[in-house]
């Protein structure tokens, strides 16, 4: 049975999806990854998340035709229902446990 619990990058890596939406394929994923963190992360990296996250059932993909772009088909990930009402939980756990912790967090 796979774990339930949400690794620190399979966390980023949904919150990545769910703000991306219907354009949410590795390259945009990468970089919205990095601008928000501040941090270089490799593609490999995140594909690797995203096939296990889909493996749980917590993201579904699609390879879907580039358009009017031209060059090669994209795979393009978004979140299930699983995977919204999962992140929903995980965003209330950690609400939750930082409740009433602000001024502690500020002298960090």
């Amino acid at each position: 049975m796979a774990r339930d619990n949400l690794g620190d990058f399979e966390h980023r890596v949904l919150l990545t999806l769910l703000r991306l939406g219907e354009d949410a394929y590795t390259v945009p994923i990468v970089r919205e990854l990095e601008s928000r963190t501040g941090r270089e992360v490799a593609a490999a990296a995140v594909y690797i998340a995203l096939r296990r996250l889909e493996e749980r059932g917590l993201v579904r993909s699609e390879l879907r035709d580039p358009g009017e772009e031209g060059g090669r088909d994209r795979r393009h990930f978004l979140l299930t229902a699983k995977g919204r009402k999962r992140l929903a939980e995980a965003h209330r756990t950690y609400m939750n446990l930082s409740e009433g912790l602000d001024s502690l967090l500020e002298k960090a």
